[in-house]
């Protein structure tokens, strides 16, 4: 299947002086809370699609939707909310109105893929025209259960999931929100392809009903393929809904990290403070290199200082699909601090201290207890 081409991916740049994204930031940073809607596909009267290996698909969306929610609701900020938490039938539009109605930040809807063959891998879409007619049989499929719901025919305008044409007008609603979509299904699909080393099918695009309900960045999981004998049973199992879940939740902690501009958000990790800050202020570390991270971007710009506020001495890396970029390099923690303030002056207010050993980034707290030159 052709994947969601690069050339089409608009950029999404997360820096704190960029005009385009000022009321966008303004309104996040004064939230008390990040809003998650987490959205387990069909439900009740809609089992999903078949599998002759006897999977259920609403099972399988709705313990990997909870194990998602458990694992969130572990980090201090975040307030996640379900569209179903049991086996009830909810339609496409109230789905969409959960998520507008708590104001979230997110909307992730989750299910699994189906295929005559033993087609297997995970693919993550953003609302968007079908790029392909394969594109459109898998939102086609998803958006058939709205015959299943009361009053269709008022409650959606007339609109025909069997046509490609009214695909296109979806995609108006949800083109503010594009660039972060797309982040955010970069990620998912990174942590399934690192972390579990699962096949890769790819960032795409197609007109799904759920997500053009919503008006916030909002993507569409397709977990695995039910109707593959292996992957199936691997989406049917209690340790792949486990690992699933745990890898998705890190993508949209990912995704906070990278719109925040705040250091990670490690799952199940201590949140303590730097135990030798004080005793690393006057020292130089062996091996250590500390850099302050002050952007994220798609986009490739070029490390220079006409693209950052005056700053000198820019570094840029890239992992998956994003480019990180860092101010200063040093292996002293004092001088960081103050390369730290200077970007903060220049308008990073959410910028952060990173270190790195061996070229690795390892967390500030091993860097501090490792030993001085």
């Amino acid at each position: 299947m052709q994947t969601y081409a690069n050339s089409l991916i608009v950029s999404f740049l997360v820096l704190l002086t960029l005009s385009s994204f000022s009321s966008l930031r303004n309104t996040l940073f004064q939230a008390n809370e990040f809003i998650v809607v987490l959205d387990a596909g069909h439900g009740g009267k809609d089992p999903g699609k078949p599998s002759k290996y006897g999977y259920k698909e609403k099972d399988v969306a709705l313990n990997i939707v909870l194990g998602i929610g458990k694992e969130l609701s572990k980090v201090p900020g975040i307030k996640v909310v379900y569209t179903r938490k049991s086996d009830k039938f909810i339609g496409l539009k109230q789905r969409g109105a959960i998520a507008n109605k708590a104001n979230a930040d997110l909307f992730v809807s989750v299910h699994c893929n189906a295929h005559h063959t033993q087609a297997y891998g995970a693919e993550t879409y953003v609302l968007g025209i079908h790029r392909n007619q394969t594109n459109f049989e898998v939102a086609k499929a998803e958006n058939s259960v709205i015959f299943l719901e009361e009053d269709y025919e008022k409650n959606y305008a007339g609109f025909d999931p069997n046509s490609p044409e009214a695909a296109i007008g979806l995609t108006l609603a949800q083109e503010e929100y594009l660039d972060q979509s797309i982040l955010l299904a970069s990620l998912v699909q990174e942590s399934f392809t690192k972390q579990l080393k699962r096949k890769d099918r790819g960032v795409k695009q197609a007109g799904f009903v759920v997500l053009h309900q919503t008006v916030m960045p909002s993507i569409l999981v397709e977990t695995g393929f039910i109707t593959n004998k292996k992957e199936g049973a691997y989406l049917n199992s209690r340790s792949g809904q486990n690992k699933l879940a745990h890898s998705i939740a890190r993508a949209i902690l990912d995704y906070k990290n990278n719109l925040y501009q705040e250091d990670e958000f490690l799952i199940d990790d201590s949140q303590e403070p730097l135990q030798n800050e004080e005793a690393g202020n006057e020292l130089d570390f062996k091996d250590i290199i500390f850099k302050v991270q002050i952007a994220a971007s798609t986009r490739a710009l070029e490390p220079k200082s006409y693209n950052f506020n005056g700053l000198k001495d820019i570094s840029r890396t890239k992992s998956g699909n994003l480019y990180k970029y860092f101010y200063g390099n040093t292996s002293n923690y004092a001088k960081v601090k103050e390369l730290k303030a200077d970007a903060e002056n220049k308008g990073y207010q959410k910028c952060f201290i990173v270190a790195f050993k061996d070229g690795q980034k390892i967390s500030l707290q091993e860097a501090l207890k490792s030993e001085s030159n």
